[in-house]
């Protein structure tokens, strides 16, 4: 059993992760200032013995009692309509945030797990994209708060682990859907899935043939602990390979929720990569693991945990 820190624990990813965490046995302390996490993601952990909820903004400075064995970093905004709505928290987040949970790794001489994203690749010139690819990134454009939060989240990480010789894990994220990805996100998934299901038109940004790696939440967050476990310092590419347009995947979603939407077009925004599609032989090779739910069945699982969150 280890004693493991997960902040953004009552958001998409970290609530799932801290079920996965509980689940084969460690404690788990989940912290979260509720911005856009939701208490109703863990509520149903609460009577599980070994978690803990505490109320906090990791921008600052955090603190756990006890000994700790791992901090996984997961707090930020992480949708498009977030990078609009919230700049200034994501990029404090990324710094400040990342900076103090690496002080508490530090303190605790704990393993110290940073969840990047693949957002740090910008509007990739090379596909698809390998962790030894630097990336295409505006630093100054609507979307380079998030990028450029967690190529700096990256930076402070490695230099903790030369400076300090923190152990450390990197992951790079690619777009995860699941149950518990908030109607509201502004994700392509969220978006086709609540306008099907409402009967709303579906809206594709552009013409819909920019292209999307869709990993489905169950995968990504055992490759998350195929990470942790490992002796991988990273940063690995944890994502489904399978890429789709994003018209692909609308009509997808039609098909699955039996909706009788039209699709229409809008502007495509600012900065929309062309391309996204991770290469994963580092994380096959290192790590073992790859995804194994198709696009089909993970938008299945969750249109269906969409259609119980969404009745009047």
């Amino acid at each position: 059993m280890a004693r493991v820190v997960v902040t953004g624990g009552a958001g998409f990813l970290g609530s799932h992760l801290c079920e996965a965490l509980l689940d084969r046995g460690d404690s788990v302390v989940a912290i979260d200032n509720r911005l856009t996490g939701s208490v109703s993601n863990i509520e149903h952990l609460f009577g599980r013995p070994g978690f803990t909820f505490v109320d906090h903004d990791v921008s600052q400075y955090v603190w756990v009692p006890g000994e700790v064995d791992a901090v996984l970093h997961f707090a930020s905004p992480a949708s498009p309509a977030d990078f609009d709505r919230m700049p200034i928290q994501i990029l404090k987040v990324g710094s400040l945030g990342t900076h103090n949970c690496l002080g508490l790794a530090l303190a605790k001489s704990a393993r110290f797990f940073l969840a990047s994203t693949s957002e740090v690749y910008g509007d990739p010139q090379v596909h698809p994209q390998p962790e030894s690819y630097w990336g295409h990134v505006n630093p100054i454009g609507p979307r380079g708060v998030y990028d450029e939060a967690k190529r700096f989240a990256e930076a402070m990480t490695m230099a903790y682990h030369r400076v300090h010789g923190l152990d450390v894990r990197i992951a790079r994220i690619f777009n995860t859907y699941g149950p518990r990805l908030r109607a509201d996100d502004g994700r392509a998934v969220s978006n086709f899935l609540r306008q099907a299901l409402l009967g709303e038109p579906l809206t594709v940004y552009g013409d819909g043939s920019q292209t999307r790696s869709f990993c489905y939440v169950d995968d990504e967050v055992r490759g998350f602990l195929a990470l942790l476990d490992s002796d991988v310092i990273g940063p690995v590419n944890i994502g489904n390979p399978a890429e789709y347009t994003v018209r692909e995947l609308a009509e997808m979603v039609l098909e699955v929720t039996g909706s009788t939407s039209e699709i229409v077009h809008e502007p495509l925004p600012v900065d929309d990569p062309a391309v996204r599609r991770p290469d994963i032989a580092l994380a096959r090779t290192a790590l073992g693991w790859e995804p194994t739910v198709s696009l089909r069945e993970g938008l299945s699982r969750t249109a269906e945990w969409y259609q119980s969150v969404l009745k009047p």
